[in-house]
């Protein structure tokens, strides 16, 4: 008796044990699959000429969106906590260094990092340069700027998306805006940097121009190497030729430094000056901007954005987060991030709850469309790749008593007016007269 005694009590706490091992190995399990995360790499310019009026901005703004996700703090349908549970592990790389390096340090953050989707870029020659690695990798990418057409005009991509619009769109609302506007124009110069983005640019409005103004005379006609940071030579030229507009696609420090520097020499006095994507300079610029400059946003971001919920809550997390308002770049980089948020909840739904694979992200984000900070963002060219968005235009006047510069005189323009048709590329929607376009002011 007493020997089947010991057995029944050692067989007992042998299942005891058992049960406890498995149990613990059950929560481990649990705890492992809670702490589950969903790393992204973040790209901008972080040091160089576009870091602080741009690069840095957007990264602000990615990290305190992140920190809202993680809390589950930001509205329906952004509400729920990381992507899908998951929480969210960002890495910041700095796009400084040109397109070479760019190429080796995407590799790194898939190769090393492990992360599963990848965020950034600015410059254009930077995402003309990593977007076909990512595509051959098999990696997802999302291209959160960038303005040259080309990306997916002239290639196809499954893994590749841009979730802002191109630089199309604001040539042509600069040309539309003048035109609304009854301003005239026979003569117009222009200053625009030596690489795709500024290429692109020029050639968009000049062809604008041609449709809207076909008896203005494009005069001179400068194109600076990107971060030449000194415009002396170029100011000069400008103010030797006589121009009723001054057209420039200038960014960054860049911009900056141009404004400065054009601005005491009075070019500003003598011609109308227009800056595709201005806006962003104005809260380091304040009273060293001149007013009555005509711009854009690259979208209706920062002081043109329009009125809604989740943009006041945007604007507000920004705001109180770093003590100045939220200009384009981060505009962008959120309209990116809560696209990918969305994309990846839907692919998780679709997968028994598990962390999405590179197609199912670009499954749920192709073709697919939701509300942002500036409006609705849809992916409709490039094969369901590309997005499309609004945009606005305005005229900056400093205002004294709430020492900041303000915009005036401004003009919204829906996408299907400034973006071309899912069947037709930039050069020959503008040359054929904007075909198509709708809900133009």
């Amino acid at each position: 008796m007493a020997s089947q005694g010991i057995f029944k009590l050692t067989h007992s706490r042998k299942a005891i044990g058992a049960a406890v091992a498995l149990a613990a190995a059950l929560c481990g399990s649990g705890a492992a699959q809670a702490q589950e995360t969903f790393k992204i790499g973040v790209v901008s310019f972080l040091s160089g000429q576009a870091a602080e009026s741009f690069g840095i901005p957007a990264i602000n703004g990615a990290k305190v969106l992140v920190e809202a996700f993680n809390k589950g703090a930001a509205p329906a349908p952004y509400n729920k906590a990381g992507f899908g549970g998951m929480k969210i592990e960002a890495v910041y790389v700095d796009e400084n260094g040109g397109a070479t390096k760019q190429v080796q340090e995407l590799r790194n953050l898939y190769d090393r990092e492990k992360v599963d989707a990848v965020v950034g870029y600015v410059g254009s020659g930077d995402c003309l340069a990593v977007a076909p690695v990512a595509e051959e990798m098999k990696k997802f990418l999302i291209l959160y700027d960038c303005g040259t057409p080309r990306i997916f005009e002239d290639s196809k991509y499954n893994y590749v998306f841009r979730t802002a619009a191109h630089a199309a769109m604001d040539n042509v609302a600069l040309a539309r805006y003048l035109k609304a506007k009854d301003i005239k124009v026979n003569t117009f110069n222009m200053i625009n940097q030596d690489y795709a983005w500024g290429q692109d640019s020029k050639k968009d409005f000049v062809w604008s121009m041609e449709k809207l103004y076909p008896n203005a005379k494009a005069g001179e006609d400068q194109l600076p190497k990107f971060g030449a940071g000194q415009y002396g030579t170029e100011i000069s030229a400008l103010m030797s030729k006589q121009a009723d507009i001054t057209h420039s696609s200038l960014w960054g420090g860049d911009l900056q430094a141009f404004i400065l520097q054009a601005g005491p020499r009075g070019l500003f006095k003598r011609s109308q000056v227009i800056f595709s994507a201005g806006d962003h300079v104005l809260p380091g610029l304040g009273d060293k901007m001149p007013d009555g400059v005509i711009l854009g946003a690259r979208g209706a971001y920062g002081l043109m954005s329009p009125k809604s919920g989740l943009n006041d809550w945007w604007w507000d997390l920004y705001s109180k987060a770093y003590n100045v308002y939220p200009v384009q770049a981060p505009y962008r980089m959120v309209q990116s991030l809560l696209g990918l948020k969305l994309a990846a909840e839907k692919a998780m739904a679709a997968n028994g709850g598990k962390k999405p694979t590179s197609e199912q992200l670009a499954a749920a984000l192709s073709n697919s469309e939701w509300d942002s900070p500036a409006g609705k963002i849809r992916m409709a060219l490039g094969g369901g790749h590309q997005a499309i968005q609004e945009t606005a235009i305005g005229k900056t006047r400093y205002d004294a008593g709430k020492k900041m510069v303000v915009l005036d005189d401004i003009m919204r323009f829906p996408a299907e007016c400034v973006n071309p048709p899912a069947n037709m590329k930039s050069e020959d929607w503008i040359r054929s007269g904007f075909q198509g376009a709708k809900g133009c002011p």
